[in-house]
């Protein structure tokens, strides 16, 4: 994680002063259910509490830490610092450290999920409302980069739409996944601690209690977490790359907003750059490569090693970090771009016509002609179109194969634009619901 790319809220999230007072709330929660059952003393957990309005000093910790090797430890040992090593001495009974450390993670991922689904939340919004914008504004479809048929730029928008609304469900399924705790002893058989502390912490930090856990929460949640946020890194990847490309100099269908002031080359003074969207790719790569780490997680030895927690450390407010500032920077492009209707049909009608080469194909078959010599009759005539820019109407007008088949009317017919966006309504009410 560098500042360039990172937005307060969510780096507070992961900052060690969030961290230790999420150990703090797990530990207390702890006592207080372990009190409820008569197991210490109810004086000890209210002790506890003492501590509350505590700002844990971090660079103690981290001393202790340098002597104990222990990072668990080393808090607890300044917790007791604040609360009395005698008012202290019931804390973390019968826990183990991941205990805190997994329950901590998962809280953790469940607050970034929150703004991630916030974050998603606002993107949509500025899809949609630039979708509408631009529901009939008509551009031409390209397969393999090649001019295709007519389709327009509001159903470019709503794609995105879409595809940012799946992601929007696997998102809060993946923050329904992740949110469970575990505070189920060494080995997780709750040998030493009763199932229900376990019930009352999850309670209080609002999580479920994981159904069964060794010594740590299973790691397939994780990947199955982390794998949702690479599958939305690519999907803002897929609208970055097609601004990207909409603001090539011999596209120019649409582009970011450039700013006064800003430059786009050291050495030439005419470039405005797609740089946010450039950034975009970027970012979605640094996103993904959390993914198979996280996979690789999955599997530890027996009850627990650690293998996974170095992992994890960067992992977890790496990728979390980076999506959130991707889908900020991503709702800023769109919400401001520039899109550019002359030049979209001036592209289309770079070859005049030739995109309605299938219209025609059909009308022939259905005139009584075969597939096979429809297909060649066509062609020969887009073919033209091709290598000279001659006009394909024109073309059709004087084969004499063509018009044995099809009138000057039908010809002329087969040029008209409204003919590719006539369902455009029924697939905005699919989209939007609405």
């Amino acid at each position: 994680m560098i500042l360039r790319y990172s937005r307060p809220e969510m780096v507070a999230i992961w900052s060690p002063e969030t961290k230790f007072r999420i150990w703090y709330e797990i530990e207390a929660h702890a006592c207080d259910a372990m009190a409820n059952l008569g197991v210490i003393p109810k004086g000890n957990a209210e002790a506890v509490w003492k501590a509350k309005d505590v700002e844990f000093d971090v660079a103690r910790i981290d001393e202790i830490e340098a002597v104990t090797k222990h990072d668990v430890i080393a808090f607890l040992t300044h917790l007791a610092e604040h609360v009395g090593s005698e008012e202290a001495r019931f804390v973390h009974q019968g826990m183990t450290s991941s205990d805190v450390l997994d329950t901590c993670l998962n809280v953790q991922l469940v607050r970034a999920a929150d703004i991630l689904i916030a974050d998603l939340e606002s993107l949509l919004a500025a899809l949609k409302r630039r979708a509408i914008e631009h529901k009939h504004t008509v551009r031409i479809g390209r397969s393999h980069g090649i001019h295709a048929e007519p389709t327009t730029m509001g159903l470019t928008f709503a794609r995105f739409y879409a595809e940012m609304d799946r992601n929007l469900s696997r998102m809060r399924d993946a923050r329904a996944e992740i949110a469970t705790g575990a505070i189920s002893g060494a080995v997780g058989t709750f040998a030493n601690i009763d199932p229900a502390v376990e019930e009352h912490v999850c309670e209080q930090l609002g999580l479920v209690p994981e159904p069964i856990s060794t010594q740590v929460i299973p790691r397939d949640r994780h990947a199955a977490f982390f794998a949702t946020l690479g599958v939305i890194a690519s999907s803002i990847e897929n609208i970055a790359v097609e601004i990207r490309h909409m603001q090539r100099t011999e596209v120019l269908e649409g582009a970011e907003f450039f700013s006064m002031g800003q430059k786009g080359s050291s050495a030439m003074p005419h470039k405005k750059n797609p740089v946010l969207t450039e950034n975009l790719t970027g970012l979605a790569r640094m996103v993904r490569s959390a993914v198979i780490p996280a996979m690789e997680n999955v599997a530890l030895w027996h009850e627990r090693d650690i293998s996974h927690s170095s992992v994890e450390r960067m992992i977890g407010p790496d990728a979390t970090i980076t999506l959130d500032f991707a889908l900020a920077r991503l709702t800023g492009v769109v919400d401001k771009m520039l899109i550019f209707p002359e030049n979209m049909l001036e592209n289309m009608n770079k070859f005049p016509g030739l995109v309605m080469s299938q219209r025609v194909l059909l009308a022939l078959t259905q005139a009584g002609v075969s597939r096979e010599d429809a297909y060649t009759y066509v062609q020969r005539n887009a073919l033209k179109v091709w290598e000279h820019r001659t006009d394909f109407k024109e073309e059709l007008l004087a084969d004499p194969d063509v018009t044995a088949a099809l009138s000057v009317e039908e010809i002329e017919d087969k040029f008209d634009l409204g003919y590719h966006t006539k369902h455009v309504d029924t697939i905005f009410a699919r989209v939007f619901n609405e």
